[in-house]
Order: C-alpha cells, then sequence, then structure tokens
C-alpha cells in the first residue's frame, strides 16, 4: 500500500461541492497537488484557500467538462503548470428525473454531455499524461478513477436516462481499462448510494420527494464516505488494482 500522494499530481472534476470536494480535500491530505475543475470559480477560490491552509497545493479551474475544447484546455493548463497528471477523478455529473414518455428532453441531453461525454473528453485529454506519469512516477502507476452511481447497476422508474449514463459509465471503463492496463494506468469505477449532496438541489420538489419517499428515515452517506473509496483505490500498491466498488449506504435496499 502507498499511504502517501507525495509527488503526485490529482484532477478532480465537480471538485465544487459533494464528493468532488471531499476527494480533493482527502487526496491533498495524502500528500497530492490537487488541479480542481468546476464551473463555479468562487467555490473553487475557497476550496484552493482551505486546502493550501492546511499545507497542501492546490489549483482551482474553472471550466465546463462537457464542452471539449475547455475539457482539453483544463487538462493542459494543469500539466503546464505542475509538469505532470497521475490521478484523473470523473466526479461531475447531474442527475435529472422523470417518465420517458413526458420528460424533457433537453433533460436527457444536458445529462449526456455531463454525466458521458464529460467522462469521454477528460479521459481522452488526460490519458496520454498519466501513461507518461506511469512510466518514471515512484508509485509506478497512474489512475483514473470514475465515479458512477448504483443506477449504474440498477435502473428505477423515473430515471432511466440517469440510469442509461451511468451504465454507460461502467461500459467505458471496463473497455478502457483493458486498453491500458499494460501501460500501467489503473481504471477504477466507484458506485455511490444515496449521498448527502446536491445532486438533487435543482429538482422540483415533487421530484425531491419521491426521491425521499423511496427510504424514509434512512441515513445517507456523506461525501467523505465516498472520498475515502476513492483515496482507497489510489494509494494501493501498483500491482493491486481496485476496479470497481459499490459503496450503499447501510439501509440502502436498491
Amino acid at each position: 500500500m502507498t499511504e502517501r500522494l507525495d509527488h503526485t499530481v490529482a484532477l478532480v472534476t465537480g471538485a465544487s461541492s459533494g464528493i468532488g470536494e471531499a476527494t480533493a480535500v482527502a487526496l491533498a491530505a495524502r500528500g497530492a497537488t490537487v488541479a480542481l475543475l468546476a464551473r463555479r470559480k468562487d467555490r473553487l477560490d475557497d476550496l484552493t484557500a482551505r486546502i493550501e491552509s492546511a499545507g497542501g497545493t492546490a489549483l482551482a479551474v474553472e471550466a465546463d467538462v462537457s464542452d471539449q475544447s475547455q475539457a482539453a484546455a483544463a487538462v493542459e493548463r494543469v500539466v503546464d503548470r505542475f509538469g505532470r497528471l497521475d490521478i484523473l477523478v470523473n466526479n461531475a455529473g447531474l442527475m435529472l428525473i422523470g417518465p420517458a414518455a413526458s420528460a424533457d428532453p433537453a433533460d436527457w441531453d444536458t445529462m449526456l454531455s455531463v454525466n458521458v461525454a464529460g467522462v469521454l473528453y477528460m479521459t481522452r485529454a488526460a490519458l496520454p499524461h498519466l501513461i507518461a506519469a506511469a512510466a518514471d512516477s515512484p508509485r509506478g502507476v497512474a489512475d483514473v478513477v470514475n465515479i458512477s452511481s448504483t443506477a449504474g447497476r440498477v435502473a428505477r422508474p423515473g430515471t432511466a436516462v440517469y440510469a442509461l449514463t451511468k451504465f454507460g459509465v461502467g461500459a467505458f471503463s471496463e473497455a478502457v481499462r483493458q486498453e491500458v492496463l499494460g501501460q500501467r494506468v489503473r481504471v477504477g469505477l466507484v458506485e455511490p448510494g444515496t449521498v448527502q449532496t446536491e445532486i438533487t438541489d435543482n429538482l422540483p420538489v415533487a421530484d425531491r420527494e419521491a426521491i425521499e419517499q423511496r427510504s424514509p428515515g434512512m441515513v445517507k452517506l456523506e461525501p467523505g464516505d465516498i472520498a475515502d473509496a476513492v483515496t482507497y483505490m489510489v494509494t494501493r500498491d501498483r500491482r493491486v488494482a481496485v476496479n470497481e466498488m459499490l459503496v450503499r449506504a447501510a439501509e440502502q435496499t436498491w
């Protein structure tokens, strides 16, 4: 096990809140230099200040992962600044729900652009740098960690397209894993259950209530619980690849 991540550079998308924020803090605490990518620059600046006040190094990168040129430019900015990229955490994502017969197709387009295209664009831009880092890193390995969902395993009414995006991330992760395993790049998939984050904040009240009614009184996971899973993956010895982790709330049934 490689407890520390000193002399590594990690890029975390969706870092302005929730799982992304907690993951960035956790990786920085292990010694990684952390690039924080999201669209809300003010939150990134605040997180950068907090990481640096704790003795870490961080860089705020304002970008939209669903825009291919912005995704590529963000990766190049990080590599230009720090000279390498060892870890990519594809966390940016959103959930919009509704029956397929009446849902707004614009919501589908938005989810596909962020949850799927964003992962594709960031991974494509990062892979050459991850491969290069693995070749000269004391760790001898680089990592891609994709944050999916239990919706990538179990589809439920009202979440057809959200589930489609998460099932797709799982398939993409497995194919890329096989493509790069000979180049010492590990690909991991973390599938969180119900986590206390902002992911439902933009849903209509009726939709939020419907989600809460699925498991009344259930104690949700905290973002730090998923950050722990990511940290576990990327701190294994190079001989160990933890390719998939399903992390549910203890009382979650699906």
